[in-house]
């Protein structure tokens, strides 16, 4: 597999789970804070943090589907999961077991990737133009011709 073909795999992840805060933010929260995800301002920070991963999956994929500078994408990723990590350690016994080792490997792994994705995609994409769909249903679709 290619740098870019994971790239593209990890955006499309961070997309779906970005996806799932924004559309069902109290059981998805479940699945990273665990009971207190129901409560109403829980609800309003799993949005806003579904938000910010669906931006950030789309942006990786928009760009490279353009031929666009994706390093920065990439590194935006890189340092939120990185602090993703570092809130479930600060978290400590707050967060039950099983899902604190959940959050902290998806957030060490995830922040790994998209750091080493960073340097290995730097800003020599080829473009794919309209090749992704995501391009295309949000109106960036690459340059034909």
């Amino acid at each position: 597999m290619q740098p870019r073909d994971v790239a593209i795999a990890q955006a499309r992840g961070r997309m779906a789970v970005g996806a799932a805060f924004v559309l069902a933010p109290g059981l998805a929260g479940r699945l990273w804070v665990g009971a207190d995800a129901g409560r109403p301002a829980a609800k309003v920070l799993a949005r806003a943090f579904g938000a910010r991963d669906l931006a950030l999956g789309l942006g990786v994929v928009i760009a490279i589907d353009r031929g666009a500078p994706v390093r920065g994408w990439l590194e935006g990723s890189a340092l939120s999961d990185a602090v993703d990590f570092l809130a479930g350690l600060a978290a400590g016994a707050a967060l039950p077991p099983a899902t604190r080792r959940g959050v902290l490997a998806l957030g060490a792994g995830s922040a790994a990737v998209a750091a080493w994705l960073a340097r290995a995609l730097d800003s020599d994409g080829e473009a794919l133009p309209g090749m992704t769909p995501e391009a295309a249903v949000t109106g960036h679709p690459g340059q034909r011709g």
